[in-house]
């Protein structure tokens, strides 16, 4: 397996018209609150599946691992490559590579549960962090289902304490997995230009 051989970034704004729609490059949103984020504008692109199996975005999760979604996805981002990704995924990759190493055992993203875009019906009239490519939803740690409050508490403080930047999403009733994000994160890549 590489780790993220030949992958290359790509500034949204450059992509085709269908792309654009779905992705929404750049575009200001408001969240629940009525605060303004801008969506990612910058995005790693990934050839096909096997690439996205075969590129490592952390020493033990593969690309494919965070990117993984079911038909509720936009039938262009679903079934089409390239795939674009934000380039904060990196960023998440490695807060989950340092989860794993605190727990000691390998840890399961669920579908869904990592990158979806903007125009995945999941996420209604609002993206959520999922959009940014800075959210995780952890339904397995080693051979333990995270899918009661006990253990997605337990884990949920072995999440928190990895730093002031990761929020870990309250227990609610039916849970089946723990939540983490990073916030708004977005990344512009070395060779990429915001103007």
């Amino acid at each position: 397996m590489k780790l993220l051989e030949g992958l290359r970034a790509v500034d949204g704004h450059t992509l085709s018209p269908e792309h654009r729609a779905a992705l929404r490059p750049g575009e200001a949103v408001a969240d629940e609150s009525g605060v303004v984020h801008h969506l990612p504008r910058f995005f790693f692109e990934v050839a096909s599946w096997e690439d996205a199996h075969a590129l490592r975005v952390a020493t033990h999760f593969a690309f494919s691992e965070l990117i993984t979604v079911d038909s509720r996805e936009h039938p262009l981002l679903l079934r089409d490559f390239p795939h674009y990704v934000p380039c904060a995924i990196l960023a998440l990759a490695r807060y989950l590579e340092d989860f794993r190493r605190e727990v000691e055992a390998p840890v399961f993203v669920s579908a869904n549960g990592g990158y979806r875009s903007p125009a995945h019906r999941i996420n209604k009239d609002r993206p959520s962090l999922h959009s940014w490519g800075t959210a995780a939803d952890i339904y397995r740690v080693g051979d333990t289902y995270l899918n009661d409050e006990k253990s997605i508490r337990r884990y949920g403080e072995v999440a928190a304490a990895l730093g002031a930047e990761v929020r870990v999403r309250t227990y609610r009733e039916g849970d089946d997995h723990l939540q983490v994000d990073l916030g708004y994160l977005t990344v512009v890549p070395r060779e990429c230009s915001e103007s």
